[in-house]
């Protein structure tokens, strides 16, 4: 299956004081299969969102490549650059509260790109529209409405209306069930799924809820500090996860029995979460690692492939990092 999207030490740095610089972003490399499902997970604050955005050109790059089907991507999109790579690449956002505008009704928040594109002529915007809201599940009847009308799952609907209608072949979801209820969650989830195999999209889905992503992804990447730390098909990252990190992440992800819940043990990791300003050198988790060494304070692990499919950057399972440990797990 060929790459559809490729990140080559992809940076995003922002500069928060005069010699401060917030590393959001710091060397991605990751590649994105035609057709696959890429869950990216990690703790609030890791990046995950940050890297969605520079991907579809909202954030401009500091470094690095985004190549989409071998085409290198601008480091910083101008007009033009967006209105050709919008047919091509699309985001669903987090919040269907804040990310449409409330001045807007439905049939024109739909309508919008592809009118602006010159994919759709203004006399169809009528029959396009109700159908992608017929798509969706919604009814034509709501095309006149405002965003305000409707509940946060209908919203997060006419957001995922609005990206798909400009009919992407890659779709960055980005936290797109975190600001929904529980009941309308695995809703939206069906949706997406049912959409990516009727459209043939390739998604990148970011969460928080790891089961959630184990059940959608077709590769789960762990992100923490503004890198990645491991790397595989979802189902070995989830039950055989090889990272420190992913396994305190897994661990801590609740179980629906309340009895195991009170058994089991606090499974947090140790420590407070290191700020993203000026980082020092060595593993951005060793501080809160309950294998860390030396090594892993003074040199950053290499990102290695440790089984086929498998990707972990962590020195205990590179023999020749020095770790006392290396090799043994």
């Amino acid at each position: 299956m060929s790459a559809l999207l490729q990140l080559h030490e992809l940076r995003k740095h922002f500069e928060v004081a005069r010699g401060r610089v917030l590393q959001a972003v710091d060397g991605i490399t990751l590649d994105v299969r035609e057709r696959e499902v890429v869950g990216l997970v990690g703790e609030s604050g890791c990046g995950k969102s940050t890297l969605g955005r520079t991907v579809v050109g909202l954030h401009d790059k500091t470094s690095g490549e985004v190549r989409y089907r071998g085409e290198q991507l601008p480091a910083r999109y101008r007009a033009k650059d967006f209105k050709r790579w919008a047919r091509k690449i699309q985001m669903i956002f987090q919040d269907p509260y804040s990310s449409l505008n409330p001045r807007m009704t439905l049939r024109e928040i739909v309508a919008e790109g592809p009118v602006i594109n010159g994919m759709w002529r203004r006399s169809e915007v009528q029959s396009r529209v109700a159908g992608w809201l017929e798509r969706v599940g919604l009814s034509a009847e709501h095309m006149s409405r405002y965003p305000h009308e409707l509940s946060g799952g209908q919203r997060q609907r006419i957001g995922i209306a609005r990206a798909l209608a400009l009919e992407p072949e890659l779709v960055v979801c980005d936290e797109p069930i975190s600001a929904l209820d529980v009941s309308v969650q695995a809703q939206v989830v069906n949706l997406l799924a049912n959409l990516k195999e009727t459209m043939g999209l390739t998604l990148v889905f970011i969460a928080h809820d790891l089961s959630m992503v184990r059940y959608v992804s077709d590769r789960m990447a762990v992100m923490y500090l503004g890198q990645l730390v491991e790397l595989g098909p979802a189902d070995d990252v989830y039950f055989r996860p090889k990272h420190p990190y992913t396994r305190s992440l897994i661990a801590a992800n609740p179980v629906a029995d309340p009895e195991h819940e009170r058994r089991r043990p606090p499974a947090a990791p140790r420590g407070e979460i290191p700020s993203p300003v000026n980082l020092a050198p060595g593993c951005r988790f060793a501080g809160r690692c309950p294998f860390a060494a030396e090594v892993c304070r003074a040199k950053d692990p290499a990102w290695r492939e440790i089984e086929p499919g498998r990707f972990v950057a962590c020195h205990l399972f590179d023999p020749a990092s020095g770790h006392p440990d290396a090799g043994q797990r």
